[in-house]
């Protein structure tokens, strides 16, 4: 195995809506494409991960935060679906020592990270890798996003934790390329989604100098803010800090499928 196939990748992916995976929709396939993504990332990887890290749209903190318990508990943060979806159950494991370099690395670069040994996996993590890693034996640390949203933060954030993926650590942006609540089965969003993937797909693939510059002013990309909306552009984010973790790596739109109007799509680094 050549070293560089010993260095996890980085992946921006969609997490869903709440817990689409694991309960009836209409129309019944609507996540069908996205879950067999998932169940295939796995399979892609040259060699399993030793650590996860997930960097989820679903914990805003006022500066950087990560999760240093042991076994976290889950935190069901997705309101009005069936009874059987609180009853779901991801028990990976935590990595307090994996959390302390996490903060480590990222207080180095000057950007304060707390551990928070009480925080538990939100829906944000455990959706997504109850399809990837359904064993729930792989080791996951989860990253808060900062509540100012900025983001040459969570890209600088990503650069700071880079050297994590030569240690076998894989980590994962669990967000939403699209995440427009009204837009979401309005027909009049699907080319509005389609150009800004489109916006999104160029920038992934760029240098990676263009590729940050792009990032850091996604705002003005073609229909950002009707993507994601003022102030809710947490299930962007996640993509700075894996696109900043790639550091000179290339990136690539590895899935994208039209759900609920929308077209949503995921990223990889290499």
């Amino acid at each position: 195995m050549s070293a560089r196939e010993t260095i996890q990748p980085t992946l921006f992916v969609p997490h869903g809506a709440g817990p689409c995976f694991f309960m009836d929709w209409n129309p019944p396939d609507a996540w069908s494409a996205m879950a067999a993504f998932l169940r295939g990332i796995a399979g892609t990887l040259a060699r399993p991960p030793r650590a996860i890290l997930m960097v989820s749209a679903h914990w805003l903190e006022a500066e950087f935060a990560v999760g240093a318990g042991r076994q976290p508990e889950l935190i069901y943060d997705y309101y009005g679906f069936p009874p059987h979806t609180y009853e779901l159950r991801y028990p990976a494991p935590g990595d307090p020592a994996l959390a302390a370099e996490v903060a480590g690395l990222l207080g180095a670069a000057d950007l304060p990270c707390r551990q928070d040994a009480q925080r538990g996996f939100d829906h944000g993590m455990f959706i997504p890798l109850k399809l990837m890693f359904p064993a729930a034996d792989i080791p996951v640390v989860q990253l808060s996003l900062r509540q100012d949203l900025d983001p040459q933060a969570h890209f600088d954030a990503g650069c700071a934790l880079a050297p994590l993926r030569e240690e076998g650590v894989l980590i994962v942006g669990s967000g939403m390329s699209f995440h427009n609540m009204r837009g979401y089965g309005d027909p009049r969003f699907a080319p509005v989604s389609d150009e800004f993937d489109q916006w999104l797909t160029a920038t992934v693939e760029a240098g990676p100098a263009e590729r940050a510059a792009r990032l850091a002013r996604w705002e003005a990309a073609p229909a950002a803010r009707l993507c994601h909306p003022p102030r809710a552009e947490e299930h962007l984010l996640p993509l700075m800090t894996v696109a900043g973790a790639a550091a000179e790596g290339r990136g690539r739109r590895v899935f994208s499928d039209r759900v609920m109007e929308t077209t949503l799509s995921a990223f990889r680094f290499d």
